[in-house]
């Protein structure tokens, strides 16, 4: 019988030699790919042995470490539906999410243990792990005692792998359905794209520095590294000192913009720094054309930007090998990624005119999770699904991303929907309405900014509103500036024209 399921071709790329180095922590631990192969299988039979039912959930939301990778290697083992959730993630978004996706196991941090567990319990999730950075907590202990020996889950390319939620224009998330089938496609294809080495070639080293919550550290980073044998350094977060000091050890790099931005202040940045780098790749949020040039003088090397979602992992990339490298696009549609861009009638555009991005492919997602109807709405007649982004095709087929259909705000490579922060604030006292907009930002690529007016005899207090949003809601939604003002600029129809307030902020952070 022909098993589909990721793990199965993850593991199959180990190296012969087991006993070799697999993962090599920032604070200097070694990981063998034996201990990948033992830890995950003592944590796969300790899920099972929990009697949960076919396709349960097991939602986490720890710090980064190799064990909560472990963790993720373990439910796809198993059988069962990885949810990672976002560490910034308060009581009423982790509500949310476990009140939707009904996880059977919830795992999290000591230090959040008191009120993930009442969340958790009174949604009628039976389990509840800690797992800590430091190696310890009760998954650990309970999976300590369990075989290191076990039989892979079988599945089917179309069995759920994995939920991704990404926060709805409305405010509502949404969780993306990822099967097992869409996950090993996109990693099979960068595998090749990307031109990963072989041992014999002298194979690749991955420095791992971004979160493991989302697409691109936890599927691209990750699988890109398993699927070619590769060794990993991981580093628990990103420190751009210790980035270089381990450059000479590495040949791939992957970050969002922000990081790049970091990594060009340091001094230690140089051209020696990088003589064995093989590949820097950028994406989640777009890279500056400034930041493409000055790290192309620096270092010697260019940039590969590419572009990707929740609903779809990778879907575009700059070329590796054969052609150039364009600052400022993210490349060709990748092998079995079929990409259009159409106006707003469903028309087709020519070259170079913007409109709406749709696409299909092996790596696409099926649907929202428990929401049929606003899965139906986001699929073309032709099975395309509308990205939301709004770009154009060049002469050349080099493909740029415009911005967001909705007002989308990208802030250090996490997606910002001003309308979820709207909602919030127009629920506080004395406030009438809201209107957030992205302004340019020299760290973050694009930051919030909320403009509020008050109910009529209210008096608002800016910098109480902020304190509000920071205690209910993560850190990269909360606007880095509050503007209590007495009307908000609108078009004839009475609609808020954010466009007006983009220009009116725009050099608040230059």
């Amino acid at each position: 019988m022909n098993n589909h399921n990721l793990f199965a071709a993850l593991r199959a790329a180990f190296p012969a030699d087991l006993d070799e180095v697999a993962i090599e922590t920032g604070s200097g631990l070694l990981y063998s790919w034996r201990d990948l192969e033992h830890g995950s299988a003592m944590m796969a039979n300790l899920l099972q042995s929990l009697g949960l039912p076919e396709g349960a959930r097991i939602a986490v939301q720890v710090e980064k470490s190799v064990e909560a990778m472990v963790l993720y290697l373990a439910t796809l083992r198993a059988g069962f539906v990885f949810l990672p959730l976002n560490t910034a993630y308060q009581s009423a978004e982790i509500e949310y999410f476990i009140g939707n996706a009904e996880p059977a196991v919830v795992a999290c941090s000591s230090a959040n243990f008191g009120w993930v567990s009442k969340i958790a319990f009174k949604a009628g999730t039976q389990n509840v792990f800690t797992l800590d950075d430091d190696r310890s907590g009760s998954l650990l202990a309970r999976a300590a005692h369990c075989s290191d020996r076990h039989e892979v889950a079988v599945k089917q390319p179309d069995d759920m792998a994995a939920i991704l939620y990404t926060s709805g224009t409305t405010g509502r998330s949404k969780g993306a359905m990822l099967s097992h089938g869409n996950l090993l496609s996109n990693a099979r294809v960068l595998k090749d794209y990307w031109g990963w080495r072989t041992r014999e070639e002298g194979g690749d080293v991955l420095i791992h520095a971004l979160p493991i919550f989302h697409v691109h550290g936890l599927f691209v980073a990750i699988h890109g590294a398993l699927i070619n044998g590769s060794k990993m350094i991981w580093l628990s977060k990103f420190d751009p000192k210790k980035v270089i000091e381990k450059l000479p050890e590495a040949t791939v790099f992957m970050g969002v913009p922000t990081l790049y931005v970091r990594l060009l202040a340091e001094p230690g940045l140089t051209l020696d720094a990088c003589r064995n780098m093989r590949l820097f790749i950028a994406g989640s949020a777009p890279l500056l054309i400034e930041t493409f040039r000055e790290w192309q003088a620096r270092t010697g090397q260019t940039i590969l930007e590419r572009y990707g979602m929740s609903e779809t992992a990778m879907l575009t990339s700059n070329p590796y090998q054969n052609g150039e490298r364009r600052g400022g696009t993210v490349g060709f549609a990748l092998p079995g990624v079929s990409l259009r861009v159409q106006g707003d009638e469903g028309q087709p555009l020519p070259v170079d005119e913007i409109g709406n991005i749709q696409v299909q492919g092996p790596n696409v997602f099926s649907g929202y999770w428990r929401m049929p109807e606003k899965t139906a709405e986001e699929f073309t007649a032709d099975g395309y699904f509308k990205t939301g982004d709004v770009g154009k095709i060049d002469a050349d087929g080099y493909i740029t991303i415009v911005g967001r259909s909705k007002d989308l705000i990208i802030s250090g490579g996490y997606n910002v929907y001003p309308a979820e922060i709207e909602g919030f604030i127009n629920e506080l006292p004395g406030v009438a309405e809201s209107a957030v907009v992205g302004v340019p930002h020299p760290d973050f690529g694009e930051v919030g900014v909320a403009v509020v007016i008050a109910k009529p005899g209210a008096v608002l207090d800016s910098a109480q509103i902020m304190a509000e949003m920071k205690s209910k809601m993560a850190n990269f939604k909360v606007p880095k500036q509050c503007f209590v003002v007495s009307e908000l600029p609108r078009n004839t129809m009475g609609k808020v024209q954010k466009n007006v307030l983009r220009e009116q902020y725009k050099a608040l952070f230059a």
